[in-house]
């Protein structure tokens, strides 16, 4: 395990499912601790989905460090750190393409979005 993660065991007489509920909340708690660099020199559209034919919701300003919370695939784009299909979940139906998120990754670093 690395150094910031940490196993949950279940309390004595909890569900399998309160456990999982639980281990879902403290990944998510690690997310929002963790923030990832948009490129820089980039603005970036936050959109409602995971493509350019969702709507804009704002544009992330130039030098933005961002939460990613869950991930999800979508539209293929290319940006400054190459051509993927994965958009980041940074809030609450809040999306930006991965090719502009430095994650120091090309796959999944958080989990899948439901």
């Amino acid at each position: 395990m690395g150094k910031d993660e940490q196993t949950i065991e279940p309390a004595e007489g909890t569900t399998a499912e309160a456990a999982g509920a639980a281990e879902s909340t403290t990944t998510a708690a690690a997310a929002a601790r963790t923030r990832y660099p948009i490129a820089p020199g980039y603005q970036v559209n936050v959109r409602t989905g995971p493509g350019t034919s969702y709507r804009i919701v704002r544009t992330l300003p130039i030098g933005m460090r961002v939460p990613i919370y869950c991930q999800k695939p979508g539209e293929r784009v290319t940006g400054p750190y190459g051509t993927s299909n994965l958009w980041d979940n940074i809030a609450n139906g809040q999306f930006v393409s991965d090719a502009y998120v430095y994650t120091g990754s090309d796959g999944y670093i958080a989990p899948r979005c439901d």
